[in-house]
């Protein structure tokens, strides 16, 4: 009778969430996909790899735009602050356009086209224009990444 009565208040559950119209429960979403956009680019200006892991799972995945592939939210900390303390220049990110999905209602996919400036700049520079997609997921109430990959848009020659 406990396994129905508990079978019973999660189906019940799932449908209220379901009948919500669309657009309420994404709304929420939305907010707390631009509040990790901006809690990451944050981080990346600067240059804070634990800070840039936070916005992760505990479990993500992290692939880099030359292939690296960085596990655990600690190994994305890492690995961001090596790329920041070696590679990455003093950027700011800047997003040009993105497009999300929902999978799920707790579950979305978000692909974002994207640039990285370089202070005082407003312009993006043309070897810094990529595309990434973002997995995210709605655990205990709170939206974080999951998985992240990020590519460089490069023009096929013709």
């Amino acid at each position: 009778m406990r396994t129905i009565l508990i079978a019973l208040a999660a189906a019940v559950a799932a449908t209220t969430t379901a009948s919500l119209p669309t657009q309420a429960r994404s709304e929420n979403a939305h907010d707390a996909f631009a509040r990790i956009r901006d809690q990451q680019a944050d981080a990346w200006y600067r240059e804070d790899g634990a800070a840039f892991a936070a916005t992760f799972t505990a479990d993500a995945d992290v692939v880099t735009f030359n292939g690296d592939h960085l596990r655990t939210r600690e190994g994305i900390a890492e690995g961001m602050q090596y790329y920041f303390d070696t590679y990455i220049d003093h950027t700011r990110l800047h997003t040009i356009d993105e497009h999300v999905r929902f999978a799920g209602p707790n579950l979305a996919v978000i692909v974002r086209t994207g640039c990285q400036l370089v202070p005082p700049s407003t312009e993006c520079r043309p070897d810094s224009l990529s595309r990434n997609t973002n997995v995210m997921v709605k655990r205990h109430g709170r939206w974080l990444q999951e998985s992240f990959q990020n590519t460089r848009v490069v023009a096929l020659p013709w």
